[in-house]
């Protein structure tokens, strides 16, 4: 099963969270494979830890090099390219695997949909990852400005709407709340 979350608002990876917890819930093995965001540590990273969640059940491989071309980014666009394309080798490995054994039976790809817009990875390069998706296996994409060719292979997508963001009246990202 494939699920989508895109759109301009906020919550995307939280709602990818929200079904890794459920999954979680019901004995089933999570990885959650980063794109975009980079060295930093945000809430999902201590999640496992706190809560003595094992990294053979519930994962984050943090593959991005942090935001492209803003917020102090001085990298060449094209190691952001190399880190994109390790995301989706990583991907391919990882979904090879059998979920019975030593697999994950769901794959969040955070950020996906930004690497694709930012022209970072091909879409079809991830069309044809996820081409093989069947319904007991879950692979979830998330980020803003989802290619309607990922909203075509989709079994549920959900748009993120935003009505409002303290982020327009200047104020800066909070920590609980964004990362």
């Amino acid at each position: 099963m494939i699920l989508v979350f895109t759109g301009n608002g906020k919550g995307k990876t939280t709602a990818a969270l929200g079904q890794a917890v459920r999954a979680l819930g019901r004995g089933r093995k999570v990885l959650m494979i980063q794109f975009i965001k980079g060295p930093w540590k945000s809430g999902e990273d201590e999640f496992a830890g706190r809560f003595a969640i094992s990294d053979s059940q519930f994962a984050i491989k943090k593959m991005g090099l942090g935001f492209v071309g803003i917020l102090g980014d001085q990298l060449p666009k094209e190691e952001h390219q190399k880190a994109a394309e390790r995301a989706l080798k990583a991907f391919r490995e990882e979904f090879a695997k059998d979920p019975k054994k030593d697999g994950w039976h769901m794959i969040i790809l955070d950020e996906v949909n930004v690497a694709v817009s930012l022209g970072l990875i091909a879409k079809e390069d991830v069309l044809q990852a996820i081409a093989h998706v069947l319904e007991e296996r879950i692979v979830i994409l998330t980020g803003r400005g989802a290619p309607q060719e990922f909203i075509d292979a989709a079994d549920l997508v959900t748009e993120m709407k935003e009505i409002k963001h303290p982020f327009t009246e200047g104020k800066l990202a909070k920590i609980h709340v964004e990362f």
